[in-house]
């Protein structure tokens, strides 16, 4: 079975959200599972193109309105990633170095999408599946059975995964003129309110689509932009399957980018080590309880709660706490944040930014992880932070609930309802007050890390879809 799985992020390539890390962990836990699993991405030149080297598998060209675009599809040499990586640059289009925040972004998308239409068709490229992430490749789906030069490709069956509903793609229909030539009949699989959406076309169209937790799913078919009642409509081919990790590069025991590797048998010395080399380095107290956020300051991530949040928690425990943010996003959230950490010099330190080695030392040193995000299709920093021996205190939302499960019901974590400052803060007391004593803590430690949160099982669920599809049976 041949799967090709397009996305505009993959990590390390190219990064900005979740979405990176599940393609570029995915595919090579399919692969172990005898998936001939691939990726095909825009060219972004950035840091590992320049580290990599890369041949040429092809080239073409085709009309993209009254414009003549030429690609060139690459492939990464050695399968650094554990699996096949291919890239397609556009001169002018695709040859640049940030992924979002162009105006012409509709133009990009649509040539990515176009010119990997012309690549399966015009290479003879064998593929059973083509498995796409989010709004930048939603029209592949329509494209592969009504574009008037594609239909070659109609048999493939295509798999669309839902990362972030909130994001759609919009586009004006004046841009309907750059897309390759299809059956004008079928307008109707575009449009949503009067323009072009990718996302809703990708749900129209694709033979199944995936949310990347079971609790995601049901929130779409009460809200998601204006999309729910289509999600709901669509319900039949819905799968809701929760993200995994990549426990090859989210390890303790093997992580290089921490001070002190541990196991779940030696973690309290493990984090205690790492605690005292990370508050050393950023002006913290190793003695007193650490409590991070790493994350988008962004609404949707709750994160215009943190300044008020994390001054009660100071308040309500004598600053008898430490706190580490570490972020970048909306300036307002940010200034809020800096006046915080200005407020509260030997308790708050912050990073603004995102840095790869600072994230793997925060989840090996910090005692809790606060997540009080709005949406939260599945959550990704929650999983590293429990294999990491890192308490996550989260709101009970999206895939935040399916994966989190509170002390108070045997399990592991602590959840709070409401994006509220006042929650959160009082929640993250709960967590300093049980964990105080050193056998609850190792015990809720001990539960932490022994779950299983790889991509193993999920690898497996999405080839019983995939087998599903080829064998005619539906979504």
């Amino acid at each position: 079975m041949k799967v090709i799985h397009l996305s505009v992020e993959c990590f390390p390539v190219a990064k900005v959200g979740g979405l990176a890390d599940v393609v570029g962990a995915l595919p090579k836990y399919q692969r172990e599972l005898g998936i001939d699993a691939s990726v095909i991405m825009p060219y972004f030149n950035r840091k590992f193109v320049q580290e990599h080297t890369f041949e040429t598998v092809a080239t073409g060209e085709f009309n993209q309105g009254s414009t003549l675009l030429t690609y060139e599809i690459i492939k990464e040499s050695t399968d650094a990633l554990g699996f096949p990586l291919y890239m397609v640059k556009i001169p002018n289009l695709l040859d640049r170095e940030e992924i979002y925040c162009y105006a012409d972004e509709a133009d990009q998308w649509i040539a990515f999408q176009h010119a990997v239409l012309h690549y399966l068709k015009n290479h003879e490229v064998e593929v059973d599946v083509l498995h796409c992430h989010d709004h930048h490749v939603g029209l592949m789906p329509f494209l592969t059975r009504n574009s008037t030069d594609y239909k070659d490709l109609a048999s493939i069956r295509t798999v669309f995964t839902v990362h972030n509903g909130q994001y759609q793609g919009w586009m004006p229909w004046t841009k309907g003129i750059i897309l390759p030539a299809f059956d004008t009949w079928k307008w109707g699989l575009l449009d949503w309110d009067n323009l072009i959406n990718p996302l809703a076309t990708a749900i129209k169209c694709c033979d199944a689509y995936t949310t990347v937790s079971e609790g995601y799913l049901e929130e779409l078919y009460q809200e998601a932009n204006g999309l729910q009642h289509l999600f709901y409509d669509e319900r039949g081919k819905a799968h809701g399957i929760v993200n995994g990790i990549d426990t090859a590069y989210w390890n303790p025991e093997i992580d290089n980018l921490i001070d002190e590797n541990y196991s779940q048998l030696t973690v309290t010395h493990g984090k205690a080590e790492n605690k005292i080399a990370f508050c050393s380095a950023y002006g913290l107290n190793p003695a007193l309880p650490l409590v991070s956020y790493i994350g988008r300051f962004a609404t949707e991530k709750g994160a215009d709660i943190l300044p008020r949040l994390f001054e009660q928690v100071l308040k309500q425990n004598a600053q008898q706490v430490n706190v580490f943010i570490l972020g970048s996003g909306d300036a307002g959230i940010q200034a809020g944040i800096q006046q915080l950490a200005d407020q509260y010099p030997r308790d708050v330190s912050v990073f603004f930014g995102y840095n790869e080695q600072l994230a793997h030392q925060v989840y090996a040193s910090s005692d809790l992880l606060i997540m009080p995000s709005r949406v939260e299709p599945c959550g990704l920093n929650q999983l590293y932070a429990l294999k990491y021996g890192t308490v996550p205190v989260v709101r009970k939302i999206g895939g935040l609930k399916d994966t989190v499960v509170d002390v108070r019901e045997g399990g592991y974590g602590f959840l709070f309802d409401e994006v509220d400052a006042d929650q959160g803060a009082e929640t993250i007391g709960r967590a300093i007050q049980y964990l105080s004593g050193n056998d609850q803590l190792q015990k809720v430690r001990d539960k932490a890390m022994a779950l299983d949160f790889s991509w193993n099982k999920s690898a497996k669920k999405y080839k019983e879809l995939y087998n599903q599809l080829l064998k005619g049976h539906g979504a």
